[in-house]
């Protein structure tokens, strides 16, 4: 079968918008989008399911230890009052929802409430594992919040996220974030995990470069 030719490259990233390391990430990314003028497709990759349990304290220890490793390694900043001024809850597929639903009522605005979900969390100390939370954030998108919230909850919105963890997983992305390139010679892989922006960059041109 003859692949379709690629006009024009664009990037793929799955990420999950509460995966501390995507937040640390999110600077790299900012860093491509500017320098590229390609666009991108956003894969949700759903760390955990929907959960209304309280997270057990060897959760809370071991989050907390991670973000203190990203800290530093990377120099990103944490709001660590997070774990006292809420509940947390192992819970990430409604913040995943939250963005398929915005990219919904405004495409190519789901990267918008990426930030803002990670702002929330991770400056600010909010919980996106609240809907509440979310709904707000979505009222700061200037988005219609009651057909927000009737979209992150609907089985078509859960479907188009079960449908983006299997593409996730078909491309081999196992954890996050991953980043890859499809370009007129193919798919490439620019990172499984956290890589700097000068190693992405690197490998951007030498995707573009390639031929088939």
């Amino acid at each position: 079968m003859t692949r379709p030719k690629i006009d024009t490259p664009r990037f793929i990233y799955v990420l999950d918008p509460m995966c501390s390391w995507c937040w640390a990430f999110s600077a790299a990314v900012d860093t491509l989008k500017q320098h590229y003028a390609f666009p991108w497709t956003l894969l949700m990759g759903g760390l955990a399911p929907d959960s209304d349990e309280p997270m057990d304290k060897a959760m809370q220890q071991k989050l907390q230890a991670i973000w203190q490793h990203i800290e530093q390694q990377t120099g990103t900043p944490f709001n660590y009052d997070f774990w006292s001024n809420n509940v947390p809850r192992r819970s990430t597929y409604l913040s995943c929802r939250a963005v398929i639903s915005a990219e919904t009522l405004a495409p190519e605005r789901g990267f918008d409430m990426v930030r803002l979900i990670q702002k929330a969390y991770y400056h600010d100390a909010k919980n996106p594992s609240d809907l509440d939370t979310l709904v707000q954030l979505a009222q700061q998108m200037g988005l219609d919040t009651s057909l927000f919230t009737s979209l992150i909850n609907s089985p078509d919105t859960q479907s188009k996220l079960e449908a983006q963890i299997s593409e996730a997983h078909r491309l081999g992305a196992q954890g996050f974030p991953s980043l890859f390139i499809e370009t007129e010679s193919g798919l490439h892989a620019l990172s499984y995990g956290y890589t700097d922006v000068e190693k992405l960059t690197q490998r951007v041109e030498a995707a573009l470069q390639r031929k088939e």
